[in-house]
Order: C-alpha cells, then structure tokens, then sequence
C-alpha cells in the first residue's frame, strides 16, 4: 500500500509539473533548464565528496560542506591578490587568473581536509561508529565558527567577474556563467571517474573499499589511500565551492549546511559510496530544487528536498545505483 500511494503522489506530481509547464511556455522551461543543470553540477561535485568518503571508510563527514564552504571564502580571499576585480572586461588573462585561483584553492581544500581526516578521524578509526559520527559533527561545527569569525555572520559579495553574456534558445537565455559551470563539472566528474578507474590509487582505493583487511595484506597503504580519497573529496568541494561563488556571487558562513545537506542528499538518492550515483542524484536534486522554485511555492523546496532523503531511505535505502552488501 506505501508503495501505491508513493507511486500516486509522482503521477500527480508530475501531472501537476505538466500542466504548469504547458502553461508557463516552453521558454520558461528552458530558462529552469538551464538554471538546474549549473545548480546540478555544484551539488554534484560536493556528493562525490560524501560518497567517497562512505565509500572507503563509512563515515558520514559532515563537516564535507563546511569544506566546500571554506573554498567559496578561500577563493574570495585570494581574488584580489591577482588583481581579479569586478566588472573588468573577461579576457585571456582573467581566464589564465581564474585558473590559478582554482588550482591553489582546489589544493588548500584538499590539505584542510586531510589534515581533518589526520586529526579527528584517524584515532578514531576503529571506534564504535557513532563516536567519529559525532565528531564530524563536532568538526562541522568548528569550522563553520571559524568562517564566521572570518567573514561574519552577514552574506558577502562575491566578485561578478564571469560574463555574463549569453545567447537565446527558443526564447530562453542560457548565459556562459550556466555553460562554464556545468562544463566544468562534467570535466571533474569525468576525470574522477576515470582516475579511480583506470589508476594505481584509484584502484588502491576500490580495494580498500571493498575490504580493508585484505587490501592491507596485499600490501597497500590504507592511511595513505583514505587521506588521498579525503584529498580528492575536497578538491571537488573547492571546486564546486569557487563555481558556487561565481555563479550566485555570495557566500555566507553556514553555506556549507544548506549546501551540504543537499548534498548529502543526493549522495543517498544516487547510492552512498557510488561516484556515477553520487553525479546523477547531484543532478536530480539541482533539477528538483530549481523546477520547484520556478514552478511552485519556494518556500516548501527544502521540505521537498528532504522528503526526498526520507522517502529513499526508506523505499531504497541503498539508491538509485547503489545495491546490498554484506555487513563486514
């Protein structure tokens, strides 16, 4: 019977979006469109982070958000030492500028993280579960009074230096901020996927995915395998949290929360531990949010949101791709 009225609750949800789409034109379609698939990509990038991470060591790191949080202010921070201003025209040298930023960012992330990983959930590591739970929590919250004392409780500008420039599709605006941060995104996802396919660590890390034990007796480095997998998690998270910057041009100290749940949530709805489930429930839960925001009340999109996690946790708990394993 919880299976029919779910099952009832998407057709007249979708019957509902229909008619609401037919009504609004297929320009405003388009415009949601292109607003969900940017919105997608970001969320995308930091539910690789969460998934990695349960992934190799089952540990929910909640402070993973705060992570991508702290690159949207890292970035923000060193903008103005390269000389990247507001409203400066976009050229080769912007472009080159942008590029650095992300790459010392990326990797200021990626230290911040592991030495998270080193300080807090490395004694940790053979603890009754809850205990490390607790302290991602604990960390979560750390790091978001460290960015408040940072920046301050208010939302910051962040600098519009993308163009904003963009050309018409049906009567739809795409502009090159929603190009740029959805090409970016399929290009990391796409890199990681083939590095943690195709190389040493990459299979290193699948190894000790699958079991620990026996990776160690073939002789891998597992400390060295799980602080390289939070490494690579925070990379993407620096990532997403720059295009975030970027894209909405503000950031604020508990960014990381919101963020992060959604994140989390798509993690769950694409299969925790899973990197192509961890993308496409990113990409769902972009397009749930803007659909919803463009085509209904604004103000229930974080309820959506999470009964969406509610509803997979229970119905599917181990997601779209992910399947059943026994416990170890």
């Amino acid at each position: 019977m919880l299976n029919i009225g779910l099952a009832a609750l998407v057709v007249i949800f979708v019957l509902v979006l229909v008619q609401r789409v037919f009504a609004q034109g297929g320009s405003f379609f388009l415009q949601i469109l292109a607003f969900a698939i940017a919105n997608g990509g970001i969320y995308a990038l930091v539910a690789l982070g969460y998934t990695m991470v349960y992934g190799i060591v089952e540990l929910i790191n909640f402070a993973h958000g705060d992570v991508f949080a702290f690159g949207t202010f890292f970035s923000l921070s060193v903008l103005p030492i390269l000389g990247l201003n507001e409203g400066q025209p976009f050229g080769v040298g912007t472009a080159f500028a942008l590029l650095l930023i992300s790459a010392v960012t990326m990797l200021a992330c990626g230290v911040l993280n592991v030495g998270i990983e080193r300080i807090a959930y490395r004694p940790l590591r053979n603890a009754p579960r809850l205990a490390p739970l607790i302290t991602a929590v604990g960390m979560s919250f750390f790091l978001e009074g460290v960015l408040f004392l940072w920046k301050g409780p208010s939302n910051v500008h962040y600098p519009n230096i993308l163009p904003s420039a963009g050309f018409e599709v049906f009567g739809a605006t795409v502009g090159v901020k929603e190009i740029i941060v959805f090409v970016t995104s399929v290009v990391l996802m796409i890199g990681l996927a083939l590095f943690v396919d195709r190389s040493r660590l990459g299979k290193a890390m699948r190894a000790t995915a699958q079991d620990r034990d026996a990776a160690l007796l073939m002789g891998i480095d597992i400390d060295r395998t799980i602080a390289a997998t939070f490494f690579i998690g925070a990379v993407l998270a620096g990532a997403g949290g720059i295009m975030f910057g970027l894209y909405y041009n503000t950031s604020v100290f508990d960014l990381g929360f919101s963020a992060g749940l959604f994140a989390f949530t798509a993690a769950v709805f694409g299969g925790i531990g899973n990197i192509y489930g961890a993308a496409i429930g990113g990409m769902f839960i972009g397009i749930v949010r803007s659909f919803w925001d463009g085509y209904f009340d604004s103000a229930w999109t974080d309820v959506v949101i999470f009964a969406i996690l509610i509803l997979t946790l229970v119905f599917r708990p181990t997601g779209v791709l992910g399947m059943r394993v026994p416990e170890k």
